[in-house]
């Protein structure tokens, strides 16, 4: 064989070997590919299975007390102690009519009652069993002996907050969140976390780690979220008060699909601290804790007992006032804005009908209410972009930890779908649907999100902007508060996930960081559902139809209205909230007695 031979040999001889080498290497790293997809998806079934192995355990260990507790104490008549206000019951602890044992274990019954229907308990803290033993060491708290319930990402020491997101498993908290310690020193007894939807980035109620929450008076409805585990055990009788949090109407949306009062104060009035979240550093609208209960004296109750010099102390970033007792009991006459529609969703039949009902009753008890109508203009190209370019951060986190393993719950799937579309691509769908469908061409631009530093910066202007020019028109109008719509009745199952413009009516107080608080003041009636059947909404677009759907078959639910106050008048907004309430009780004794 001569030199050339060899050469050529040498040359495609070796090709095929290095084709193969190569399909080999392929085959080889899509194989660990997969491997580790495998794994991760493994390792992630494990730790849901630990955390519902762990939940049960606590469920199993709390219902083993609460039979123990009955067989030793069987006067004790749960029925009247479930029956009573937050007020009367913390009045019958502090002068010993009733104890704080025989209360503890009746709201644990009913909670573990609720819970086997409606799947809104996260665990039970078995640590509450410790504190009701030392419980008298707080008898002069302002909530001495009051179990109060806490949603799932409220720090409480040596418990995950997980937020219904996988990779935050098994990284439980250090120490207590300063609500949680502050709820301790007033005498209260934290005794159980409640569920939350993935991420907390959506108002249905579910998650991967512990399944899908139900709404206390239907099956077939949400909760709503994301304090959706607190709004069905406390509207299912199984707390007399639970806090929450909210960004863009969490405490509000499920207080008013399940039928009670929840209050979203000023943000930074109560300390964040040791809350959890999967977004924490975005300033774009900033989210608040608050209380959640069946009546509104509950709400200010808590709002008292929180702010006090612990908490400052605690949290010295939080601003050291106190709760204005003077403000929330005055019954001068209020000056109230109201509006029925902004422009942007327009109101369910009961929503309108609720929000007319109670302003004539305003009216009637002599408070003076106007008019002023929203710009939905403003509304769209401020509010609408500054919400959804803080939603793109998010959801980029949010693939961060679905890349770890974690699967996405269905409530948030369709969500989520096209805010990981490419910004072009976006672009174009804005522009070609923007003939057609105006409403969500604006918001396909909006999730272009921002571009730059400066762009963000701008966004922070334009917002700020908007809060003055707000304020502004509500001095001119000399208001005192704003009564407006609140999203409801409760929506079937996996529609907030295909309905985020429709939280416009809570968004707006997020992104203005006005305190604003839910009134339940009516239910769906059979008139109701009629007038629904010929609901076209202000757009008669994709969204208005699945709106139409998603409140379809709420004969009986529960209907609120929502009321606003300036920044840091979170009294104010109470008060107003009492003045409703108020209102419409004497109003349905007096139709119960006609």
């Amino acid at each position: 064989m001569d030199r050339m031979d060899t050469y050529k040999q040498l040359i495609f001889g070796a090709k095929p070997k290095w084709t193969a080498i190569l399909t080999a290497t392929a085959c080889g790293a899509s194989a660990l590919v997969l491997l580790l997809k495998w794994f991760e998806h493994h390792q992630s079934w494990k730790k849901i299975q630990r955390a519902k192995v762990r939940r049960e355990k606590s469920l199993q260990r709390a219902e083993h007390a609460v039979c123990q507790f009955k067989e030793s104490h069987p006067e004790t008549d749960t029925s009247l102690i479930l029956s009573l206000a937050l007020a009367e019951l913390s009045k019958q602890l502090k002068d010993g009519t009733l104890t704080p044992q025989a209360v503890f274990h009746s709201y644990m019954e009913k909670t573990l009652e609720v819970n086997r229907r409606l799947n809104c308990c996260t665990e039970v803290l078995l640590e509450s069993w410790d504190q009701l033993e030392d419980i008298d060491s707080c008898k002069d708290g302002l909530l001495y002996g009051v179990p109060v319930s806490i949603k799932e990402n409220m720090g409480y020491k040596g418990h995950d907050s997980t937020c219904g997101v996988i990779c935050k498993l098994e990284l439980p908290a250090t120490g207590d969140s300063v609500v949680v310690e502050v709820l301790k020193r007033q005498g209260a007894i934290p005794f159980v976390k409640t569920n939350v939807p993935q991420g907390l980035q959506n108002y249905d109620c579910g998650n991967p780690i512990y399944g899908r929450t139900l709404n206390p008076h239907s099956p077939q409805k949400t909760p709503g979220g994301s304090s959706g585990g607190e709004g069905a055990l406390i509207g299912g009788g199984g707390s007399v008060l639970g806090i929450g949090s909210d960004i863009g109407g969490s405490i509000r949306i499920p207080s008013s699909f399940c039928g009670i009062c929840g209050f979203k104060p000023t943000s930074n009035r109560l300390s964040l601290r040791g809350a959890s979240s999967c977004t924490r550093g975005q300033k774009s609208v900033l989210s608040s804790l608050g209380p959640m209960a069946r009546d509104v004296d509950s709400l200010a109750l808590c709002m008292q007992a929180l702010l006090w010099d612990h908490m400052f102390t605690l949290d010295p970033m939080v601003p050291p006032i106190p709760f204005n007792q003077q403000v929330y009991q005055s019954s001068k006459p209020l000056r109230i804005g109201y509006y029925e529609n902004d422009g942007y969703t327009m109101p369910s039949p009961s929503m309108g009908r609720a929000l007319r009902e109670t302003k004539a009753l305003l009216e009637r008890a002599g408070h003076t209410v106007s008019n002023p109508q929203p710009k939905s203009d403003l509304f769209v190209i401020i509010q609408i972009r500054a919400w959804l370019n803080t939603f793109i951060r998010h959801i980029t986190l949010f693939v961060c930890y679905f890349r770890k393993g974690g699967p996405v719950d269905p409530c948030l799937r369709v969500q989520i779908i096209p805010y990981r579309l490419p910004r072009t691509v976006k672009k174009i769908l804005s522009i070609l649907l923007k003939p057609i469908f105006p409403r969500i061409a604006a918001a396909m631009e909006s999730l272009r999100g921002v571009g730059s530093v400066q762009d963000l910066w701008r966004q922070h202007a334009d917002v700020e902007d908007y809060m003055h020019e707000v304020i502004a028109e509500w001095r001119r109008c000399e208001l005192d508060v704003l009564l407006c719509p609140m999203m409801g009745p409760a929506y079937n199952h996996n529609y907030p996930g295909k309905l985020t413009s429709a939280v416009t009516y809570t968004i707006l107080y997020n992104l203005l960081n006005f305190p604003a608080g839910v009134v339940p003041v009516s239910t769906v009636t059979a008139e109701d559902e009629e007038e629904l059947r010929h609901y076209k909404g202000n757009y008669g677009d994709l969204w208005d139809k699945l709106y139409k759907k998603a409140v379809t078959g709420g004969e009986g639910l529960p209907v609120a209205v929502q009321c606003v106050a300036l920044p840091w008048q979170d009294e104010l907004c109470l008060r107003f909230m009492r003045e409703v309430e108020m209102l419409v009780r004497r109003r349905d004794e007096e139709m119960r007695e006609g």
